[in-house]
């Protein structure tokens, strides 16, 4: 593998970091690097700030690495593969207190860049380019990127992490080296564009943007990007990263409609001929839909848990008070209580049966309403335990998340690192 030689750079920290990913991109490295090199000297002349060229090399055999360090940049080799894994290795490399990071294909000017250095001096956490204010060149970006999959995925990321962008995956964005450690980023693909995106919003960290152009590649070979397959994976990264939407909604509504039926077949047992008939498969469907429901809100509440204990998300007043109540031991006692509810009810109808000397019931509602007591009644037990390991191994599942949390408030990035232009 190469290695660079190290010794000809200064150990000393700058003020700027611009950072390219690499793979096998040497026919636009020196296009990139000039560009990068010219951003440079504005961002000094404007704001009084020193930089440094930083290429995150992902295993390139065409000679990149010899390249950027003949043209000026800093080489760091990264064996992982994949756009993510490049561009978090390179900017745990930075020396910069900000990081203007683009692509190392000549699509990206990085003088558009400048601006978002000044939105970071300003107090932004993170600055994302929008390609859409900023004008796509003719042949630029395929049509189904342009009109499908960008609209569709930044209004998914909109609708559930309201981040106020409209161009969650544009390849030129800044962020300040203390915001991107807070971020604790872990995606190595294409995904790694909205997982930054989701987390500073989760996180409410202030997000800015500003036009930036999209301009054709000059590559002869085809895009590292695969829309289809990278597009799935920004898809199935927003829902893990929002289970409220995954989990949640979907609980609500098959709860609702258990509780709905299951009423109606209550109202049919105890008063005949006082409701509307339901039959014994609509019965079976109601529990079946309770059940779902039940096990799905456990899903929310473990992946609530699970994103507050890794610290992408803070608590809100709603997390709080819910904290107060949400401890393994009472889950226990719901879910013991339950199922003993629901023992009871089987006993019944054990003895309903043998009053009938065995005889077949005319309804099965008793039967699937004590099964479905003592369903959930196990399902709510094993929850508790499974939300207090998540939790840290904590009988109250929110208690270390949420005391953490109200710490990091103080200690906010616009707080700990203020920043103003000039020297």
């Amino acid at each position: 593998m190469y290695e660079p030689d190290r010794a000809q750079f200064s150990v000393a920290s700058v003020d700027v970091t611009i950072l390219l990913p690499c793979l096998n991109e040497i026919q636009a490295l020196p296009h990139c690097l000039a560009n990068a090199h010219a951003a440079l000297r504005r961002i000094e002349a404007q704001y009084g700030f020193t930089g440094e060229i930083l290429v995150s090399d992902n295993g390139s055999t065409d000679g990149s690495q010899a390249l950027a360090l003949s043209l000026g940049a800093r080489v760091e080799p990264v064996p992982v593969r994949g756009y993510g894994a490049a561009l978090i290795a390179g900017c745990h490399a930075a020396r910069g207190r900000f990081i203007l990071m683009g692509d190392a294909d000549g699509s990206y000017d990085f003088n558009d860049g400048v601006a978002m250095i000044g939105k970071l001096a300003e107090g932004s956490a993170l600055c994302m380019g929008s390609r859409f204010d900023g004008g796509i060149s003719p042949g630029a970006m395929p049509w189904k990127n342009r009109h499908i999959g960008n609209p569709l995925l930044t209004g998914m990321l909109n609708l559930f992490f309201r981040s106020g962008i409209n161009d969650a995956h544009c390849g030129l964005r800044a962020i300040r080296k203390e915001s991107f450690q807070r971020l604790r980023l872990s995606g190595t693909g294409m995904e790694f564009a909205s997982e930054m995106v989701i987390k500073a919003a989760l996180l409410k960290l202030p997000i800015s943007q500003v036009p930036a152009k999209l301009l054709p590649d000059l590559r002869d070979r085809a895009p590292h990007l695969r829309p289809w397959r990278d597009g799935w994976r920004h898809l199935r990264y927003l829902l893990m990263l929002a289970p409220n939407w995954l989990f949640g909604l979907p609980a609500i509504a098959a709860v609702l409609f258990g509780m709905i039926v299951l009423a109606k077949a209550a109202m049919q047992y105890f008063m005949p001929g006082s409701f509307p008939s339901v039959g014994d498969y609509w019965t079976i469907i109601g529990s079946a839909s309770l059940t779902i429901g039940h096990l799905a809100m456990i899903l929310t509440c473990a992946g609530q848990v699970y994103a507050l204990h890794s610290g992408y998300r803070e608590p809100g007043r709603a997390s709080r008070t819910v904290a107060r109540i949400a401890t393994l031991e009472n889950a226990l006692i719901g879910g013991l209580t339950s199922m003993a509810a629901g023992a009871g009810v089987l006993a019944l109808v054990y003895i309903q049966w043998v009053e009938r000397n065995y005889g077949m019931a005319d309804s099965i509602f008793l039967p699937i309403l004590g099964t479905l007591l003592l369903t959930i009644g196990i399902q709510t037990v094993m929850g508790g335990f499974f939300l207090a390991i998540l939790g840290g191994h904590e009988a109250q599942f929110l208690a270390a998340t949420t005391s953490r949390a109200d710490r990091a408030v103080s200690e906010r990035t616009d707080q700990l690192f203020p920043v103003t232009p000039g020297r």
